[in-house]
């Protein structure tokens, strides 16, 4: 089933769908394009953009008709006319994606009523479909390239920017077409703080060195975080970086499909909770990722939802010593009936430079 009859398929409720936001618009669609607005109807999918992106539109979207928006043809207007064609009283929307003013506007404008329908949009973008795993194995490749390259490139004295930079610079040189998100480069210190920002901050031997970073290949996110360390480590910055280790091995020991997120997130705690370090452990477990970095499901402790097979679900633990040094380590899963598979590549012993 494409992505585009997923999405007929919630037509129950509402006579047609309105997608304001990027992010559905790219998963109904199968193809990115920075501005627009899509409505679907049960026999009919239109795509409204501008003379910056008409073209694209109409050569890469199929399934729908792509009409270009100016001013003599605003996005009022054009919405207007499909729901003229088609008799449409009620558009299922994105709340979560329009502002408090966008929503007013649409709601005067538009000659239908607008249905609240976020959480039934979104829910299709769960389960992978076989090329969206093609896509993620394929960005999960660059990013574990590049941190087997960052091995040879971390030394003592560089900066934490200067090894951002090495980074983002390796992301695109092998096939990225940006990051998945802002990396988190962090060192010494930092690396108590989970979403830390690079700074001046010089690496020193007897650190540890956190990197949280993702290539974004066609549209679809990597996401994987490696703690290692330079020159040497204490006997605790060992045995922290072996109980997050267990903890994240005991938590894709539970993961398959059906079993409840807050489960997989409590089996990952309770290792770390044994070890003493349970009030250091101040994220979740884990969360879903594709199109987005953060999206459903979520394995955390208010993970009420089953993970259904074919999601792609982060396995992320950590333990952070404010002020002292914490450890992350990260891998992505896909959810299957049987268990989770490890699309994460690289290697997860302690590495010391």
């Amino acid at each position: 089933m494409s992505n585009l009859e997923k999405y007929r398929s919630l037509l129950t409720d509402v006579d047609a769908l309105l997608l304001t936001g990027r992010v559905n618009r790219m998963y109904a669609a199968q193809y990115g394009i920075a501005e627009g607005v899509c409505v679907i109807t049960r026999d009919e999918a239109f795509y409204f953009t501008d003379g910056r992106y008409i073209e694209a539109a109409q050569n890469h979207l199929e399934g729908f008709t792509a009409l270009l928006v100016d001013r003599e043809h605003p996005y009022a207007d054009r919405i207007n006319e499909v729901i003229a064609k088609y008799t449409v009283k009620t558009l299922g929307f994105e709340e979560a994606e329009l502002t408090y003013a966008e929503y007013q506007r649409y709601s005067a404008k538009l000659h239908a009523v607008l249905v609240p329908y976020q959480d039934k949009l979104d829910a299709p973008r769960a389960a992978k479909e076989p090329w969206e795993l093609e896509r993620m194995r394929a960005a999960q490749k660059v990013t574990d390239r590049v941190f087997a390259e960052l091995l040879d490139v971390i030394r003592a004295g560089m900066t934490e920017k200067e090894l951002e930079a090495e980074l983002i610079y390796r992301l695109y040189k092998y096939g990225a077409e940006e990051p998945s998100f802002d990396p988190i480069v962090v060192s010494g210190p930092n690396t108590s703080l989970p979403h830390g920002v690079a700074g001046q901050r010089e690496l020193a031997y007897g650190d540890f060195v956190t990197m949280d970073f993702g290539a974004r290949v066609d549209g679809y996110c990597a996401d994987m975080t490696r703690t290692v360390a330079l020159g040497f480590v204490t006997e605790e910055m060992a045995t922290v970086y072996d109980t997050v280790l267990k903890a994240q091995l005991a938590g894709i020991a539970a993961t398959r499909a059906g079993v409840l997120g807050k489960d997989v997130d409590a089996a990952a705690r309770a290792v770390i909770d044994a070890a003493g370090y349970g009030k250091y452990f101040v994220h979740s477990y884990g969360h879903g990722l594709g199109i987005r970095i953060h999206e459903e499901p979520y394995a955390s402790p208010a993970g009420e939802k089953p993970l259904c097979a074919g999601a792609v679900v982060s396995a992320e633990p950590g333990v952070y010593l404010p002020g002292r040094f914490g450890v992350r380590i990260e891998d992505v899963t896909v959810i299957t009936d049987e268990g989770a598979q490890i699309l994460t590549r690289s290697p997860k012993k302690l590495i010391i430079l």
